[in-house]
């Protein structure tokens, strides 16, 4: 059993009912698999496994009871790809279609650049981008295995963009406080001054993607915290820089989470409570916030 601090436990019992926050982040992930469409159909792969249960979010998606889905032949052949049910709602919510120029600013390790590829059935462009050389390894390999042909990989910093997207995903590194379920490390990696640091990285990363949005185009910002400073904030802060920015509505099946409207002091626009935040009691998922932004 991890060893809650009691900061931690202090902090966010303000923003969710903390008993049942933490009962949920003890539990094993469900798992999880997607159908990857440039390679096989969904009809196929219910035919291949057993007791699969829809992922209400995601057509492609499914939970599976199945163990060492990894080690499967669907798995290496690229039919599936092993990814958590809500780390499928970024690309759902974005909508990319053939022929979009898409950019994939923090790319690695592809889960959601091959999920966009198939989306676009592998027609017009996303520029995966990542700004390690060894975060690009796994991006390649899952690239490949999945079939994606319509990507064009890249290594450098954000800012360096020149060209102009119909769409970007922006799916920010952060302090990781949906994904205890995953690794009790968390918990025990957790500080407040590295909520300062990622709140700062991100809030570069979202004026650099939005800059290099196109007029009428549409950005997601996404993260696996729960966090109002790398969260809410970061959405507020893209509101107050830029009067072009637009918080769109999410319309999703699935159980919404309490989106913070203050914290320790800062008052948010009350458009960020168009945001989509999942803690993981409310869909037995990860937590998960996605922002649906759009450019006038």
């Amino acid at each position: 059993m991890p060893d809650w601090k009691q900061a931690f436990l202090e902090r966010y019992a303000q923003l969710t009912d903390i008993d049942k926050f933490t009962e949920a982040s003890l539990k094993p992930m469900r798992k999880s698999i997607r159908v990857n469409t440039l390679k096989t159909s969904i009809k196929n792969i219910k035919e291949s496994f057993e007791n699969l249960e829809q992922v209400p979010w995601c057509k492609e998606g499914f939970f599976i009871n199945k163990q060492a889905v990894g080690n499967t032949k669907e798995h290496f052949l690229g039919y599936i790809y092993l990814q958590g049910a809500a780390s499928m709602i970024p690309p759902v919510v974005l909508k990319p279609e053939p022929g979009d120029m898409v950019l994939d600013m923090c790319a690695s390790p592809g889960s959601k650049t091959s999920q966009m590829a198939a989306m676009m059935c592998n027609q017009g462009i996303i520029v995966a981008n990542d700004n390690k050389i060894d975060r690009l390894k796994p991006l390649t390999i899952n690239l490949q295995r999945c079939g994606v042909l319509n990507t064009v990989m890249t290594r450098m910093e954000g800012r360096w963009f020149r060209n102009k997207f119909d769409k970007i995903l922006l799916d920010a590194p952060c302090s990781g406080i949906g994904t205890i379920r995953k690794s009790y490390k968390t918990i025990g990696m957790w500080n407040p001054q590295t909520v300062k640091k990622m709140a700062g990285v991100q809030k570069q990363l979202i004026t650099t993607a939005f800059d290099a949005l196109k007029e009428g185009g549409t950005m997601l910002y996404s993260t696996c915290t729960l966090e109002p400073h790398e969260d809410e904030a970061i959405i507020n802060y893209l509101l107050e820089k830029y009067s072009t920015a637009k918080i769109e509505k999410i319309s999703l099946d699935i159980k919404r989470g309490s989106i913070a409207e203050e914290f320790e002091g800062e008052k948010y626009n009350p458009e960020v409570k168009k945001c989509l935040k999942l803690w993981p009691q409310d869909n037995d998922t990860e937590g998960f916030f996605v922002a649906k932004i759009s450019k006038s």
